[in-house]
């Protein structure tokens, strides 16, 4: 038995997939040296012509697998921030904020790699594009700092909550790339160092702030490692990435 005919735009979006599928896989296995229009469209099983029907050229497919995966991450780090945000004494989903972006970035790393050195490399046609996306990552982790109740009412306060999100993201990718290199094996254990940087720089703004803030998770919530007691503090409430 043979299923409906795919429509003209139905076959045209499946060929689309298949080349974004096939490139992501390569990067993943060989790295940007390895892609190339005649690789990707025989792993496709495609005509290299066709490969143009779809995209410019490499770069152009580049940037569309960065975007998508962006996208993708930065709608799931917002929604696990928000549930962190309602569930203040939950340590599991503020660890989970950081745990999420540590993954994508272990599946795909080459697509993190690429847009590190495209944002430092002028000649380079994927600049303008990593620099936006750097700093979608960095704008939409300072609203959600805001959301907690820190301020942000002024240049300076605004200038802070940027700062934090620009840390975190870097500390993200300093972990994740770690991991990979096989220096931190553990990536709760990353997990928990980045959500015990990100109480340092949070109780910064708490003691700076005129406005009342989300309190962080209860006593009985502490970062792996550190003993119990009265002097133990809370591992504080902020997510990151990129």
């Amino acid at each position: 038995m043979t299923g409906t005919p795919l429509t003209r735009s139905e076959a045209k979006d499946l060929t689309r997939r298949k080349l974004i599928r096939a490139a992501l896989s390569i990067l993943d296995e060989e790295g940007e040296a390895g892609l190339s229009t005649v690789k990707v469209a025989k792993a496709a099983g495609i005509a290299q012509s066709s490969f143009y029907v779809h995209f410019k050229d490499m770069q152009e497919l580049l940037r569309v697998l960065a975007e998508e995966g962006g996208e993708r991450l930065r709608s799931s780090m917002r929604e696990a921030r928000r549930k962190a945000r309602e569930h203040p004494g939950d340590l599991d989903l503020h660890r989970e904020t950081f745990r999420i972006p540590l993954e994508s970035i272990c599946r795909h790393p080459e697509l993190l790699r690429i847009q590190i050195r495209a944002r430092h490399d002028p000649s380079s046609s994927l600049r303008d594009f990593a620099t936006e996306t750097a700093a979608a990552y960095r704008e939409h982790h300072a609203a959600d700092l805001a959301a907690l109740g820190y301020t942000a009412d002024n240049e300076r306060d605004r200038r802070r909550l940027e700062m934090i999100a620009d840390g975190i993201n870097a500390a993200t990718n300093a972990l994740a790339m770690g991991h990979l290199e096989g220096r931190y094996p553990d990536l709760d254990e990353a997990a928990d160092i980045l959500t015990a940087l990100s109480r340092g720089a949070l109780r910064l703004l708490r003691a700076t702030s005129n406005k009342p803030v989300s309190e962080p998770p209860g006593p009985s919530s502490r970062p792996v490692g550190e003993p119990p007691g009265p002097s133990s503090r809370p591992v504080s409430e902020s997510p990151g990435r990129s």
